[in-house]
């Protein structure tokens, strides 16, 4: 008896230790409350887009590489550390297990980017990263990326390694920028060069429309860029939209002032110009300092209760 009320004193202290790191890293990252949240398989899996999965079975695997879940982001923080009381139970369990030596069933695991997502065991991960366990054995389900990630880095540092990715792969396969000598096509967004190369091809079908002899992919990237591109930059400086549009890029503005001009056409006709749009759009999308300041509030606010 005397061994079992030891033994469930240190458990309580252990999840009492590892529920103050979380509130501690909770505090640390007060401003910046997503690089302490656990990442969401879903997440990643909408951002990489695999292409299908394949079964590697049973596996040892480094627990530092161990990044999120499948289905209990919210109930851990980013270093898996429980971020509620109602987690205390189950994990004082794993934790005994350990302490006593029960061997435990492996856990499931998803792999993608390099990385792992808990599909079973969260609790057991936590346990894990809490006493310093470096590795865990693990049934292991693959989903097949190009993109690798980066073990520790938040959603949205791993969302910035995926746009430089398409970057890259767009500049390397079209050689848009040998052709054009502009490299400054930006998103803050991913899969948007997929729709920069749908512009450049539909341009490119209109420029060719009842000729003879067709231009090239080259010549139509050029012109996209200085008859389609350009203008629509040339707008976005004279109305200062950058200024209602923080931690955007001029290349996510043009995309969406081109949709917001096709929408208007469609509904109004073709007379409306570029100049025309400007104003409604900005009336439409455009964030103020105030506006801002408020829908940073309410965001504050839902975290804080998605969090209880």
């Amino acid at each position: 008896m005397s061994d079992y009320i030891l033994t469930t004193a240190e458990t309580d202290e252990d999840f009492s230790r590892a529920r103050h790191k979380a509130l501690f890293n909770e505090v640390q990252h007060f401003l910046n409350p997503d690089e302490a949240t656990l990442i969401s398989f879903s997440d990643i899996k909408k951002l990489l887009k695999p292409e299908n999965e394949v079964y590697k079975g049973m596996q040892t695997i480094p627990v530092k590489l161990i990044v999120g879940s499948e289905g209990r982001y919210k109930d851990f923080d980013n270093r898996f550390f429980p971020k509620s009381m109602h987690l205390k139970t189950r994990w004082e369990h794993i934790d005994m297990a350990h302490i006593n030596d029960i061997a435990l069933p492996p856990i499931s695991l998803y792999e993608l980017g390099g990385v792992y997502f808990v599909r079973d065991g969260n609790h057991r991960v936590s346990v894990a990263k809490a006493k310093g366990i470096e590795f865990l054995d693990a049934e292991v389900v693959s989903l097949q990326s190009e993109i690798k990630l980066k073990p520790g880095d938040s959603l949205k540092k791993m969302t910035r390694q995926v746009i430089n990715y398409e970057k890259r792969v767009f500049y390397g396969e079209t050689g848009f920028g040998d052709v054009t000598d502009f490299w400054n096509l930006d998103f803050s967004v991913p899969g948007q060069y997929d729709v920069i190369y749908n512009h450049i091809l539909t341009h490119k079908y209109y420029i060719n429309m009842n000729k003879s002899d067709e231009i090239g992919m080259d010549k139509a990237m050029l012109s996209w860029l200085t008859t389609v591109y350009f203008p629509v930059i040339t707008i976005i400086n004279k109305y200062h939209i950058m200024n209602y549009f923080p931690h955007r890029t001029k290349s996510d503005l043009y995309v969406w002032i081109i949709k917001y001009w096709d929408e208007i056409k469609q509904k109004f006709g073709n007379d409306f110009t570029l100049d025309d749009i400007a104003t409604p759009f900005l009336k439409t999308y455009g964030e103020t300092p105030i506006t801002r300041f408020v829908h940073a509030v309410r965001g504050f606010i839902f975290k804080k209760k998605m969090r209880r």
